[in-house]
């Protein structure tokens, strides 16, 4: 077992600035994509899926591409409460794409080739920049990931929590793995979108920070570098968003499981929550050698929850399972505080006995070896609400 307390300090952190704010609030953004209901191909039907459901209830956006669409649940301060808005949301949403001759995909990757250009989304003239800058890697906007808001937290508070979090983003990648497949072929890796992530510039896991105004001057160095385009691209896998008073985790896979989605949100908000208490009690931040937590993110990407994984802080390797039982002894009282344990400890332990979301697929291709059962059983998995 892990034990981070044990790990030498780093020094430099903002944590005397920090003023923790309770009880936290837990927001998440799930994007799909949209398939033919009889081919199971891609279909740039955002445009129309969106338009019908523009009058339902529930927050729904187009993403980047027109095989593409979001869903935005209102805060929640409770898991219970979280869950519901994901099934009602993801509901509306399937009876809109139902109308139009789709079904929903709760996968980061279309698992086949996307046949032709890209559809993007054109009516932005955003999205024409981004292509025309960075050329093949829009390719990989044709990918769908989980992103988890906890709040209420200032800037200086996120980034002195970011700090002390980030060692376990590998894990939680781990823990969401669900992109073996992709372009119609077996990657080798479980979440082959996080490694087709990073190759965008300012994509990967987060610097250490030792300020607020360092994390404001890595930004404005990838935006002067001509890395991304606004702070929307700012595309680390844990940041303070550019938009909302919290810090979003960006790392996990698309999922079809609604209640593999409400664990991380428990874990993520028990993460925050617990570096929220080390910093009240000045503990010492555990040192991180960033080349370890760049091959532990590797690693996580590769192996899945079914292999091993890296300790963060020695490099150690460690089965994948251990790791993910160690982050959830961790954060352990904090998810009791919230109420959250009882869930986050049985879904768990059905993600270890049933398997990732990546060994799923691999075990619904072994069948026949044909990539559209891995689609079937993806599509039948998002709508089993």
């Amino acid at each position: 077992m892990i034990e981070p307390g044990n790990s030498t300090t780093s020094t430099g952190t903002t944590q005397n600035t920090v003023r923790p704010t309770v009880p936290l609030t837990v927001g998440v953004e799930e994007e799909f994509l949209l398939v033919d209901v009889r081919t199971l191909r891609v279909v740039p039907a955002a445009p129309q899926v969106l338009a019908t459901a523009a009058g339902l209830p529930g927050e729904m956006h187009p993403e980047g591409t027109r095989y593409q669409v979001e869903i935005s649940t209102p805060v929640a301060d409770s898991a219970a409460s979280l869950r519901a808005e994901l099934l009602t949301l993801r509901r509306t949403l399937g009876r809109a794409a139902r109308a139009h001759g789709c079904r929903l995909l709760a996968a980061p990757s279309p698992v086949l080739a996307v046949e032709g250009p890209l559809h993007l989304t054109d009516d932005e003239p955003r999205q024409r920049e981004q292509h025309r800058r960075f050329g093949a890697l829009t390719d990989t906007l044709v990918s769908c990931g989980r992103h988890v808001h906890i709040g209420t937290l200032d800037v200086d508070t996120a980034v002195a929590v970011s700090n002390r979090i980030r060692p376990w983003l590998p894990t939680l990648i781990a823990l969401a793995a669900n992109s073996p497949f992709w372009g119609g072929r077996d990657t080798g890796h479980s979440s082959w979108r996080a490694m087709a992530w990073s190759g965008w510039p300012s994509a990967g896991p987060p610097p250490h920070f030792t300020s607020t105004a360092h994390f404001r001057r890595s930004v404005q160095t990838l935006l002067g570098s001509g890395a991304a385009l606004d702070t929307k691209m700012v595309y680390w896998d844990l940041r303070p968003s550019g938009h909302w008073p919290t810090l979003e985790f960006r790392a996990p896979d698309m999922s079809p499981s609604v209640d593999s989605a409400v664990l991380q949100a428990e874990l993520a908000r028990a993460l925050v929550a617990t570096a929220l208490r080390e910093i009240r009690e000045q503990r010492p931040e555990p040192a991180l050698r960033d080349d370890v937590l760049r091959l532990a993110r590797w690693r996580a990407a590769h192996d899945g929850l079914e292999g091993f994984g890296l300790d963060p802080y020695t490099g150690t390797e460690l089965p994948a399972a251990d790791l993910a039982e160690a982050l959830l002894d961790l954060v352990a009282p904090e998810l009791a505080v919230a109420g959250d344990l009882d869930h986050a400890a049985k879904t768990l332990a059905g993600l270890l006995r049933d398997g990732s979301g990546a060994h799923r697929q691999r075990a619904a291709y072994a069948r026949r070896q044909d990539l559209t059962d891995v689609l079937r059983h993806l599509v039948d998995e998002t709508e089993d609400f």
